[in-house]
């Protein structure tokens, strides 16, 4: 059975582009008081609609009401034609009027909506909606006290209202189509502002765009010419997101050469070995051909081991949160993994721990555990016989402090700073065999976890003395 496939829930979701959002975002603010404005205008148009032909509809009231008059004890009139020729207008509203006596009528419409008589002022016209003849109805409505008359006089002129209705609806078409107008042109306007704004977004675009026809990367600082302030942050963060690519790739390649040419001499010393080892028929020959294979081959393990541990230390992209590291056991651990090679090397493996500590630092327990462990190789390993590595371990303001010593010849003070380089070996083939990569294993694991190294001279010897942050 076949149906409609279900969309993947994975599937990254379409992105609105930057010129739609931007045109959102503008047409926003413009919409919103466009409608407000209509609001305004509506009420306001209503309003003065309503006070104009009020004033219309009580000059018609006060001229009728002007003609009442008392004759000999009776109340009369003379309705003049032109207070009804006020009303007149091109929507043939209907009018409508009544004078009455107290509950006599005099004249007019009978059936008119009557007022309460004792809520009217004398002499201030009043203006009320009412429903007339299945008609909504505009009233205005006067009281007048006369002479030797017991009763009030009460006069009303009514008027319908489809005049006031079609001068509001042509006041709001308008105000509409003027604020359509208004949308309209500012839409036209906008999008070539909003491509003459983006301009220089386009162009930084193009560079990058332009890198990828290039045979080898290009990885330096992007020419941009002046750009916008919002573009300028951007255009800086590529350039350090380039920088750091150029060192890591730098770095891989020289990482890769040094590496190789670090790992063939042992290779090299292993086939000619083997091949001697294989050609000789002397007893005495064969052991020492597998000798050397041994040495070779623990020298190319080692290599291996180092070139591991630098490549964590040098790792990049998300770091494993932090734990807490008590620096006296990992030196326990690290003294146990090395105390048969200080035996052999007749060397005194030492810790020492000034005050009670505790000696706890933040940071990644294997890159600190092969940091210590490469410290004290090279303190064992350049040592004199029966010299003494120490590991010292103290709390100070500035962080926990870990000190390595040796008793060994040290380090020129002007090659200290080369000292902490990849495959660099200040002895040469003279000196004990290593492939330089101890130093530069601390000095990455320093700067991933934030602290801080010095070597220095121990009189004899040397002293590495790394200030880690508290915890």
């Amino acid at each position: 059975m076949t149906g409609t496939p279900k969309p993947n829930a994975t599937e990254p979701k379409r992105a609105t582009s930057l010129r739609r959002r931007l045109l959102t975002a503008m047409m926003g603010p413009l919409v919103i008081p466009a409608l407000v404005l209509g609001l305004i205008g509506w009420v306001l148009i209503s309003d003065v609609v309503r006070r104009t032909n009020d004033r219309v509809l009580g000059g018609a009231l006060g001229a009728i009401a002007e003609t009442v008059q008392v004759e000999r004890g009776e109340v009369t009139l003379d309705l003049p034609p032109a207070a009804f020729g006020m009303l007149e207008n091109g929507e043939r509203d209907n009018v409508y009027y009544r004078i009455a006596v107290g509950d006599r009528m005099l004249t007019g419409y009978a059936d008119l909506p009557a007022p309460d008589v004792a809520a009217l002022s004398p002499d201030a016209p009043r203006f009320r909606f009412a429903r007339y003849r299945g008609q909504p109805i505009r009233i205005a409505e006067i009281r007048r006290d006369l002479p030797r008359i017991a009763a009030p006089v009460v006069v009303q002129v009514a008027e319908t209202l489809d005049n006031r209705r079609a001068l509001e609806r042509g006041l709001m078409t308008a105000l509409l189509i003027g604020e359509f107008v208004l949308v309209g042109i500012v839409l036209l306007l906008i999008r070539p502002a909003l491509g003459w704004s983006l301009r220089p977004l386009a162009e930084l675009r193009t560079v990058i765009e332009a890198r990828d026809t290039r045979a080898a990367p290009d990885l330096s600082p992007l020419h941009t010419g002046p750009l916008p302030t919002e573009l300028q942050p951007l255009s800086r963060s590529f350039d350090r997101l380039l920088a750091r690519l150029d060192y890591a790739t730098t770095g891989m390649r020289r990482f890769t050469a040094d590496a190789s040419h670090q790992m063939r001499t042992p290779l090299s010393v292993l086939k000619v070995q083997i091949a001697l080892a294989r050609r000789g028929s002397d007893k005495a020959l064969r052991d020492e051909a597998l000798h050397e294979i041994e040495e070779a081959t623990d020298r190319l393990e080692r290599l291996l081991t180092q070139l591991l541990a630098l490549a964590r230390a040098d790792e990049a992209g998300k770091q494993p949160p932090f734990e807490r590291i008590d620096l006296r056991e990992v030196s326990q651990a690290v003294i146990s993994r090395r105390i048969r090679q200080a035996i052999d090397a007749d060397v005194e493996l030492r810790l020492d721990c000034e005050g009670e500590g505790p000696f706890v630092i933040d940071g990644h327990r294997t890159l600190v555990f092969e940091m210590l462990s490469n410290l004290v190789d090279n303190a064992i390993r350049y040592n004199r016989r029966g010299g003494t590595a120490t590991i010292g371990l103290e709390v100070r303001a500035r962080g926990v402090v870990l000190v390595v010593g040796d008793d060994g010849p040290g380090i020129p003070a002007l090659s200290r700073e080369h000292a902490l380089s990849r495959f660099a070996r200040l002895q040469g083939e003279q000196g004990p065999a290593g492939s330089g990569l101890g130093l530069a294993i601390v000095k990455a694991v320093v700067e991933r976890l934030g602290a801080a190294i010095e070597l220095s001279d121990a009189a004899p010897g040397l002293r590495v003395t790394i200030v880690f942050p508290l915890a």
